[in-house]
């Protein structure tokens, strides 16, 4: 791209070279010409937003097997919608009581899945109810969390989370029992595409809450809720267009062509073709680099977040190498152009992931660490 019409380059900033996955610190993915002709598109019409809503929830619902879906600006602002939803359901009088809540002012969640994005639901105004440690739940403390005060139990799905937490179907079975809504934050978990339902349709639970911006290569500021219709229409209520509590969070017509356009294109594609170029990619990395002097290289699967893609870990020995991980990664990301890599504190070990990169970036990736490591770069 030329610099005059580069807007990174005009505002002093460069472009990076993502060899460390689809992370929001990096504006998620890359998206296709056809999710950006979508865009660009929309950006050139008006439109009523009410309809605009509802007929990209009714398509987003087809596709992906679903009573109702709602497009939201990202996952963040799912969980503080899909909280609201089952607070208030689709009640306008409960509603318009906003930021005043009614007798359902308590979420139940693991304390295992406490994260940093969790205060989104905070933000609602409820209490958070922990159950377990970070070792263990019984079913006993989820029923003895739950009430009349009991809006919703939210779940965070993944591997990274599963440690210490209640299986997501006993905790539908246990939440349902007592008439308690489950919504499962599945932001990051795409692949596999079945996901899409897997949550809702075949496990039970009520709202699943999906990011447009990281393997669907959708608008970074997109999100879906999907499931029960009910709870749906009560996000669609509580957000913009209507100026409710949930207006801040407002989504642009641009963003919702995009990520409908995005989801299409991500159901039509061949993923088991897009594994088998991710895994030949990883097995280049372990190769080539794992030939390196103190460096130690292998195939890791799954990522970090549970999705079925792989990524090649290296190991870094510095008394061989001459330097250790943190300083690969340094020189790495200080080099042109920046090449951004995984490392987690006080680890000798560097994560690459092949998903964000085309061919000839892969390539320079391992350029790139075999001339930092043989003293050439």
């Amino acid at each position: 791209m030329r610099q005059d019409v580069d807007p990174f380059a005009r505002l002093g900033l460069r472009a990076v070279v993502n060899a460390r996955g689809r992370y929001t610190t990096l504006g998620g993915s890359l998206m296709a010409e056809r999710v950006l002709d979508a865009m660009s598109a929309a950006g050139r019409s008006y439109v009523d937003m009410f309809e605009l809503h509802r007929r990209a929830g009714a398509r987003i619902a087809e596709l992906t097997r679903n009573e109702a879906a709602y497009v939201c600006n990202g996952s963040a602002a799912g969980l503080f919608l899909a909280t609201l939803a089952c607070a208030t359901g689709p009640d306008d009088v409960a509603i318009a009581r906003l930021p005043v809540l009614g007798d359902r002012d308590e979420v139940v969640i693991h304390r295992s899945h406490r994260m940093p994005m969790d205060p989104a639901i905070e933000l609602t105004g409820v209490r958070l109810v922990e159950i377990g440690n970070v070792m263990r739940t019984e079913a006993a403390e989820l029923r003895a969390a739950l009430s009349a005060r009991t809006a919703a139990v939210v779940y965070m799905a993944g591997d990274f989370f599963a440690q210490g937490a209640l299986g997501l179907r006993e905790t539908v079975d246990i939440a349902h029992e007592a008439g308690v809504p489950v919504v499962v934050d599945a932001a990051a978990l795409l692949p596999p595409a079945t996901n899409l339902w897997h949550f809702t349709e075949e496990v039970g639970a009520d709202l699943a809450i999906f990011s447009g911006g990281k393997d669907l290569s959708g608008p970074q500021a997109s999100g879906m809720i999907l499931g029960r219709a009910d709870l749906v229409d009560a996000c669609f209520r509580h957000g913009s267009p209507h100026t409710r509590l949930a207006r801040a969070m407002k989504v642009g017509k641009e963003e919702i062509a995009g990520l409908v356009a995005a989801l299409e294109l991500y159901l039509e594609t061949d993923h088991d073709e897009r594994l088998e170029r991710m895994d030949a990619v990883v097995a280049t990395w372990v190769d080539r680099l794992g030939a390196l002097p103190g460096v130690r290289a292998e195939r890791s699967f799954p990522n970090s977040m549970g999705q079925p893609v792989p990524r090649a870990v290296l190991e870094v020995d510095p008394a061989t190498a001459g330097l250790d991980a943190r300083e690969l990664a340094r020189r790495l990301a200080d080099g042109e152009p920046s090449v951004l890599v995984r490392i987690r504190p006080h680890e000798r070990r560097i994560f690459l992931s092949p998903d964000t990169l085309d061919d000839d970036e892969a390539r320079l990736v391992v350029d790139r660490i075999s001339a930092l490591v043989t003293g050439r770069g």
